[in-house]
């Protein structure tokens, strides 16, 4: 993975007096004290149990930088349900001096959304029509990465992994190697142990109520994932024996 590229983005700083004292915000302890955070990789990967807070900081990075809450492309403008925490209002970006060629924000949740209105936006002067409807959820969240995945460019993914089979998940990983190559910067939001594998990424884990770097074989993924097919009759009566 080429570093020789300024990062899109270094880093970015929270203003809490942006968040109202009763939100539930200041109540999720990876996030309650954060105050500033580094990038050093191409690609940012953010593990952690449900709940941790990782997905919602991801929407708050892509929305600060300009993102539809929902998803699409920088130019994307439309809403179906106004669900966006407004973290976005108190994180900062710091960025570095090469701009950003395109960009994707993609989030499984809300895919079918996005999907629907990309056949909207086609309608106007010079759209075109991806026919990701006509898909399958995996092989259209394949296609999005064909038709928008570039060189130079900011992407963020939350859980990319949910429409992909095993197999579908290296081939992302493939895709976003050779983009990360090629001056792309990516923010990942996953559990999926394929693509916290991803060469040379930088893994941020929120579990323990801090923002904190982790190596690939200590998160949780990759070590319950290894224990299952490694060892999968003792884990599961293990499991399966408790009262």
């Amino acid at each position: 993975m080429n570093e020789a590229f300024e990062l899109l983005i270094r880093g970015i700083r929270v203003d809490w007096n942006e968040v109202p004292s009763q939100s539930y915000l200041r109540r999720i302890n990876a996030l309650k004290q954060l105050n500033e955070l580094s990038f050093e990789k191409p690609v940012t990967c953010f593990c952690g149990e449900n709940g941790s807070g990782k997905s919602t900081l991801l929407e708050a990075m892509a929305v600060a930088y300009g993102f539809n809450p929902e998803g699409g492309t920088i130019n994307y403008a439309f809403s179906t349900y106004d669900s966006h925490s407004g973290f976005f209002q108190a994180v900062g970006l710091i960025k570095g001096a090469r701009k950003a060629r395109w960009g994707y924000f993609l989030r499984a949740e809300s895919f079918y959304n996005v999907a629907t209105m990309d056949g909207e936006y086609a309608k106007g002067p010079g759209g075109i029509d991806h026919h990701y409807h006509e898909k399958s959820h995996g092989e259209s969240f394949l296609a999005l990465v064909r038709d928008h995945f570039t060189e130079n460019g900011l992407y963020f993914l939350d859980e990319p992994e949910a429409a992909l089979s095993p197999q579908r998940q290296l081939t992302l990983l493939i895709e976003i190697s050779r983009c990360a190559k090629d001056g792309a910067q990516f923010f990942i939001a996953t559990h999926s142990p394929i693509l916290l594998g991803i060469p040379n990424a930088q893994i941020l884990c929120f579990d323990q109520g801090t923002i904190h770097p982790i190596a690939y074989e200590e998160t949780d993924s990759y070590r319950v994932t290894s224990m299952f097919v490694n060892s999968r009759e003792r884990f599961l009566n293990h499991l399966l024996s408790r009262d």
